[in-house]
């Protein structure tokens, strides 16, 4: 490390420190005690540091059950806050869509989409720059009588929260819709988020691949593709989520952040310029200010571990 950082001058640069650590979490370790069980592992050591007062966020590129476990067990839950999610943010032609939740939670309760719908309302006002976040519930169809017992109770709580004015809901959106621009906030179990996650970037990567071989395939096409070049440099980029940096776990105390497996330097440059703008925007204490109005009075299977 401190040999690349020589490399680009910035070695004696006041503002980093390289703290050591000899041990690796890998892929195929067990995410729910990767981090207890190697504490000097870059992940251990670095979520503990942000709990101890030595940084302001943690930006990880490695295993993601591992990330969210050791954020729970070491920085841990605000207070209230019955699980964290993830929440990454999709292409839909404004500021973009924050789908919550996309994996950490396969099974959910009523109250945890109703806390979802909170946190990801906040999190698109004061991070995404949505004057009036317009939430909606992932579900089979618009109608507010659609989808399983998840989601009617969820609509329930959700169409209360609206009336209260506590968050703008709009119903329900399926998954045709979802870059239609109709929405800002998708809120959704884990299990449904990530076959909507997978799915979209399984699309997005077949059609990339495919677009690819018709403009190559001959010489009239490379001619075409020579004419809309700066558009299709544009279409890449609106695609491509190392523009967007990072996934945020929302409902941890200080803010954690995913980034892909696969990032690249500009990828890690944009989640560092995601968990700066996270930190300036105040989401962890708006949360902790509203927390009365996304708790039900009794929650479902007694009580759930407040903010461990």
């Amino acid at each position: 490390v401190r040999a690349i950082l020589s490399e680009n001058g910035a070695e004696g640069e006041k503002r980093i420190s390289v703290v050591n650590a000899a041990e690796v979490v890998d892929m195929h370790d067990d995410p729910s005690t990767a981090v207890r069980h190697k504490k000097d592992s870059s992940m251990a050591v670095s979520l503990a540091l942000l709990r101890d007062g030595g940084g302001d966020a943690v930006i990880s590129a490695g295993n993601t059950g591992a990330l969210l476990s050791g954020a729970t067990l070491v920085i841990k839950r605000i207070r209230g806050i019955r699980r964290a999610a993830m929440a990454p943010v999709l292409p839909n032609g404004n500021k973009g869509a924050l789908l919550i939740d996309c994996g950490a939670n396969v099974d959910c309760t009523p109250e945890y989409l109703l806390q979802f719908a909170f946190m990801g309302s906040f999190y698109s006002r004061r991070v995404l720059g949505c004057a009036e976040p317009r939430v909606a519930l992932l579900n089979i169809g618009t109608e507010d009588t659609k989808g399983g017992e998840l989601q009617k109770a969820a609509y329930a709580l959700l169409k209360e929260a609206g009336e209260a004015g506590r968050i703008n809901f709009v119903g329900n959106v399926e998954s045709s819709d979802v870059f239609s621009g109709g929405v800002d906030v998708i809120v959704t179990d884990g299990y449904s988020g990530n076959i909507l996650l997978k799915t979209i970037e399984g699309t997005a990567k077949f059609m990339l691949e495919h677009m690819k071989a018709v403009l190559t395939s001959s010489k009239k096409a490379k001619l075409g593709a020579a004419l809309v070049r700066d558009d299709l440099r544009a279409l890449k980029k609106l695609m491509d989520p190392g523009e967007v940096g990072g996934t945020p776990f929302l409902g941890v105390k200080q803010p954690v952040f995913k980034a892909h497996g696969s990032s690249d330097a500009k990828a890690i440059c944009n989640a560092v310029r995601q968990a700066i703008s996270f930190v300036e925007a105040g989401v962890t204490a708006e949360i902790e200010h509203n927390i009365e109005y996304m708790k039900l009075k009794q929650t479902q299977g007694g009580t759930d571990n407040e903010g461990v």
